[in-house]
């Protein structure tokens, strides 16, 4: 492994000649008749096919990557503070969840995938301990850099391994680690299906993934609280902190845009894990999802 430098009558004569004029058209449209102006909607279906949400705007899925990229570049220096202040601190009792859900033992590979700056590789960490590893990976630079001065500051730094990797096309071998977590990071990436099946191969049988990520609220009130802070509050508290708050308003909407908790289970299914479930956090506003791999 190597570690980097760190995703569609007269009157009733006309009428009735309008409207086989009207029919003739309509012909000429069904049949692709030339002289009847014909209606080719495969450059349409393909000019969907190549566009992805960016929030809530379509972008094209070769610019998702960089544009992303430029979000968590602007909020790395401010990304543990905004997170403690956004979240009024809870986001630490999610993450302790997770690790309460990993299994994980000394000695065990773990992979903290779009981990950031590093709050569950730093406890992994300690629990795998000398005869374990952790690799603690993300496709955001800035992200890594911040990741890797602050754990280094902790002390952890012998079995700790960053590298940069885009989570669609895994630089690890098959069949390499026993956990994979991804924690607020899936929602981000421009084909989901393409990195739970990457995640799948990187797992050792018996392996599992723990998907941490925000979801959808299951009562309509606490929809209606959270949409109001997410949409006013939010970009203002990115605006006087991080002096940005365009990359909390898609922070927002990248939220909104992210699959529900039955259609995210649908998709890790899909792509060959077992055992799926999902545990609702703080009403649904955070979900944590597992997977097997057999």
């Amino acid at each position: 492994m190597t570690t980097s430098n760190v995703t569609q009558s007269s009157e009733a004569n006309a009428s009735a000649s309008n409207s086989s004029n009207l029919l003739d058209h309509l012909n000429d449209i069904d049949t692709g008749d030339a002289d009847g102006g014909s209606v080719n909607t495969s450059n349409s279906d393909e000019a969907a096919a190549s566009q992805t949400h960016f929030g809530f705007k379509q972008v094209e899925k070769a610019q998702k990557e960089s544009m992303v990229a430029d979000v968590f570049h602007s909020v790395a220096a401010k990304y543990d503070l905004m997170n403690d202040l956004m979240s009024l601190g809870i986001h630490r009792m999610w993450k302790r969840y997770t690790i309460d859900c990993s299994g994980v033992r000394p000695g065990h590979k773990v992979l903290d995938l779009a981990g950031g700056t590093g709050d569950l590789a730093a406890k992994f960490s300690r629990i795998v301990g000398e005869t374990g590893q952790v690799t603690l990976a993300d496709i955001n630079h800035s992200m890594l850099m911040v990741g890797k001065e602050k754990l280094t500051n902790m002390g952890i730094m012998s079995n700790l391994n960053y590298v940069q990797a885009n989570a669609e096309a895994l630089p690890f071998p098959s069949n390499h680690f026993d956990l994979v977590t991804m924690a607020f990071g899936l929602r981000n990436v421009t084909e989901k299906s393409n990195a739970l099946a990457s995640i799948f191969r990187v797992l050792k049988p018996g392996g599992r993934l723990l998907v941490l990520e925000f979801s959808k609220p299951n009562s309509e009130a606490l929809s209606k609280v959270y949409d109001a802070y997410s949409f006013h509050l939010l970009p203002k508290m990115g605006k006087l902190v991080a002096d940005d708050a365009e990359s909390y308003q898609y922070l927002a909407e990248s939220i909104r845009m992210h699959p529900d908790q039955v259609t995210l289970e649908s998709m890790m299914k899909e792509v060959g894990f077992e055992q799926t479930s999902y545990t609702n956090l703080t009403g649904g506003i955070v979900a944590l999802h597992r997977g097997f791999k057999f």
